[in-house]
Parts: C-alpha cells; structure tokens; sequence
C-alpha cells in the first residue's frame, strides 16, 4: 500500500484516506465529543479547522461572545476568564457611572467642604463689622474668594456630569470589542486545553452545571460590586471599608506584647549565651581586623585575592583598599568586615550543616521552607523589633539581624547542590563500597560544591547589604558614615562610603567565587 502510494506521489502523512487516518479521525471525534459534552458537531468542525493550520485561525463562537467569563471559567479556561473578566467589568462600571453614576460626587464633596469654611468666614466677617474691625477688608476677600472657588467647582461638576452619555457611550465600545474579542478566541483557546486533556487525562473537561453556576456567581458579584463602587462612590462603606473592630487589632497588640514579655523574661539565659557566643567571635574578628597594622591586613587580602581570582583582581583589590585607607575609611571598613564575618561565619555554620541534613529529608525541608521564607520576605526594620526586645541594641543585636536576613540563601543552595547530585553517580560509589562518610565527603559535596560556593556568596552579599541597616541599631564601620549622610543630607560623605562598601563586597566576591579556570 505504502509502495503504491509513493509511486503515485502521495505522502503516507498527508493521505487522509488510510484506514489509519480515517481511524485516527473517528478516534479524535469521539474525544472531542467526550469534552466538549454539549454542541459536539459544531466543536469538531471548529477544531478541525484550527488544527488544519499551523497559524491562527479565527473562528466564531457566539455562546462565548454572549456569556464571556463565565463561558471561559465554566470550560475552565480561567487564564483567559479573569483578563476578560477585568476588560468587561471595566465596561459595565463605565456604562453604570454614565447611565446611573454621580459623576460630579467627588466634586460636589470639595464644594461641601468649603461651604463649611465659608461659613466660618461668614461669621468672623459679620463679626467684624459689627464691632467696626480693621480686618473688614481681609475677610470680605477670604468670602469673595471662597465663593468664586465654589462657583467654578460648581461649573466643574457640572461639565463632568454632562459627559455621562459619552461614558456610558465609550463603555458600550469597549463590552462590544470585548465581546467580539471572545467570540473569536473562545475555540482557539477551547481547542488548546483539548490538547493538554488528550496529554493529561487529569484536566477537567465538559461543562458541569455546578461550574456554570460558581462561574456565574463570581463573576457577577465581582463586576456588581465594581459598578456599585464606582457609579456611586462613598454611598456604600461596606465597599470601599473592611469591615473590622478596632479592639481586635488593639487585642492582638496587647497579645502580641505579653508574649514577647513573658519570652524576655523566661529566656534570658538562652539570650545571654547567644550575645556571649556572638561577642567572642566577633572580639576575635575585630582584633585580627581592626588591631592587626593594616598593612598586614592589606597584604594578606591582596595575596588571597592573587590566588583565588588571579592577578588582575588582585590588582584592583589593592586600589579598593588604598581608596578605603586615603578616604579615611579604613578602621570603619574593618570593623564593617568583623561585623560581617561574625553574622556570615554563623550563618555558614549553621547553614551548611542545617543543609546537608535537610537535602535527604524532604519533610524536615518542607518544614523549614515557610520559616526561611519568612526570614527572607519580612521587611528588615520589622524582625529589628523583636531582635531589639530579646538582644537590647548594640553589635551583637546587629549580627543577628544580619543572619536572620541573609542565612537563608546558603541553606537553599546547599540542598539544591546535594539533591543535584546524580543518583548515577552515588550509585556506582555504593556499589564500590564507599560508606556514608566517603559518600558525603567525596562524591555529594565536591559535585555540589559550585552551588554551595555559590550559597556562601550570597549569604555574605545579603549580609553586607544590611551594614547601613544595621547601623540603626548600634552597629558601627561604614553603614554608621551612611546613616549619618541621610540624616543630615550629605551627598559627598553617603557616596564615598557607599562606594567603600560597594568595594568591599566586590573583594569578597572575587575571594568566595574566584576568577582562575
């Protein structure tokens, strides 16, 4: 058949006449006739039609056009449903406001509120002349003036008012546009989600009644609580206030407060042994970086740099450090980088090994996830309160700020590394007898070392962004000369230390990450 085929010229995938083809097509009908439940007919002629061709093909589906949203959340088509459903509300609210609407509320409540200061006026200057003032004058302006600016808002409210039928008009065009716009991608999209059924058996199909009915209610309350709103502004409070009791928030503050009181008092050992542990390494730190001659430091940072970015880093590296030693800023930039090593070497510590053990254990992962994620989107002068009220102000408090902001990324990165660590690979290390130990040290964490590298970096990058943050709370070096620029509006000292810590991160950086292949 085949033979006799190519010897006439036809291409077997064009012919439409095989028994394969003419089966593949009674197949696809009775698909399309399964998800579609209702207008089987009209779906299979419109789908053979769009996948005819490669490009797109519009086609008209005048159910979709009367019904829009709902249509769409009904066959579950919700990607295009809530744009539609945006595009038609914005309609109704327009025709609403022009038909129905107050359009000059908004400036007949600026009138309102000076009619009540010119009555004020009103009494001071009836006041005034009766009792023959000299400021007669002043306040027969103030009422002339007052009277004038309500006269020509009056006239603003008026002219608004008169442009309800173009309102309304410019509303009626865009439902229309809208409409035809649904008519026309109603079975493209239709025909793509029979696509991902025909793949995925698990995508809803058909077109339940209890869907028409939840998609019918959402949508009209959605787009009858936007006309209310905006036709008729201010008259509905339930609509424009959450409806809510000011003792329930003064209720959670008083909550809120006793419990940070009662954990202040009961855990200050806890605290104490925190800040102690904070202390001895950040002493240690500060001796080697801000008591060391700086040109040991500054040798030792030029060597390391040598040798784990190359020459040319090394280079640059030495002009960063003279522009922090000729500026003045150097004993700031080294107390900057104590700060710093203390909160990233913590973070590092715990986090690596806080990694390592979350990697094989994805529910002790999945439990710490929402923590991190806290960690990670609490805006910094919010966690600040509670560091503040169990770790009083000072560097220690600043040190665990910055780990709380910038510990997360090394714990992430560190399962990322290990769980990327093909199972091939640990497999064929098992079965050579490599233990556990061997199979950590030697195989997951060498192959995940760039992702754990990378983690590292960013925990030290996230850490020295909060060097001026820290600053608010007692923390000294160059976030303390930033601080200081903001508050009393000195560009040149805020640039100079800005660029004292841009630099500073960018030797870290080269130092972590490395530039030789």
């Amino acid at each position: 058949m085949s033979e006799a085929m190519e010897n006439l010229g036809v291409n077997p995938l064009e012919d439409t006449t095989s028994k394969a083809a003419l089966a593949y097509a009674a197949e696809r009908r009775d698909n399309i006739r399964t998800f579609v439940r209702t207008n089987p007919d009209y779906y299979i002629s419109m789908f053979d039609k769009i996948g005819a061709s490669s490009s797109f093909t519009p086609t008209f589906n005048a159910m979709a056009g009367v019904f829009g949203p709902v249509w769409f959340g009904a066959r579950g088509l919700w990607n295009w449903a809530l744009p539609f459903l945006i595009i038609e509300t914005l309609a109704f609210v327009q025709i609403a406001r022009g038909l129905f609407g107050d359009l000059g509320a908004e400036a007949m409540a600026r009138i309102a509120s000076i009619e009540g200061t010119l009555d004020l006026r009103r009494q001071q200057l009836a006041a005034a002349i009766e009792s023959n003032s000299d400021r007669v004058d002043a306040f027969q302006r103030t009422v002339d003036s007052l009277e004038a600016n309500i006269g020509g808002i009056r006239a603003e409210a008026d002219a608004i008012a008169a442009t309800g039928p173009t309102v309304a008009l410019t509303g009626l065009i865009i439902l229309v546009l809208v409409k035809i716009a649904q008519s026309i991608m109603a079975n493209t999209a239709l025909e793509a989600r029979f696509s991902d059924w025909m793949s995925d058996r698990s995508v809803r199909f058909g077109l339940p009644v209890t869907h028409i009915v939840l998609s019918a209610i959402f949508m009209a309350l959605i787009a009858f609580a936007a006309m209310m709103h905006y036709s008729f502004p201010g008259r509905f409070s339930l609509l424009s206030e959450f409806p809510t009791d000011p003792d329930i928030r003064l209720g959670s503050i008083d909550r809120v407060e006793a419990f940070f009181n009662w954990a202040v008092l009961n855990g200050e050992v806890l605290f104490d042994a925190i800040t102690y542990l904070i202390r001895m390494v950040l002493d240690a730190l500060e001796i080697v970086f801000v008591s060391t001659p700086w040109i040991v430091i500054a040798s030792l940072i030029i060597l390391l740099t040598w040798l784990t970015a190359g020459v040319r880093m090394a280079i640059y590296s030495s002009a960063f450090l003279a522009y922090m030693g000729l500026l003045g800023f150097w004993e700031k930039a080294m107390t900057t980088l104590a700060l710093l090593g203390t909160a990233a070497c913590l973070s590092i510590l715990i986090g690596i090994p806080l990694g390592m053990f979350a990697a094989r254990r994805p529910r002790f992962y999945k439990a710490i996830q929402p923590v991190m994620d806290f960690m990670q989107t609490m805006p910094a002068f919010v966690f600040m309160i509670p560091v503040i009220a169990f770790f009083g102000t000072g560097k220690p408090a600043a040190v665990v700020t910055t780990m709380i902001f910038g510990g997360t990324p090394v714990v992430r990165l560190t399962v990322l590394g290990l769980r990327g660590v093909p199972e091939s690979v640990r497999e064929a290390a098992i079965s050579f007898g490599a233990n556990k130990w061997y199979l950590l040290t030697k195989v997951d964490l060498p192959l995940a070392g760039p992702s754990i590298r990378a983690g590292i970096n960013q925990t030290i990058m996230l850490s020295l962004a909060m060097v001026v943050v820290a600053s608010l709370i007692g923390a000294k070096g160059l976030g303390e000369d930033v601080l200081e620029a903001l508050q009393y509006a000195n560009v040149g000292q805020g640039i100079l230390a800005g660029f004292a810590i841009l630099f500073c991160a960018m030797i870290l950086d080269r130092i972590v990450q490395g530039g030789r292949k």
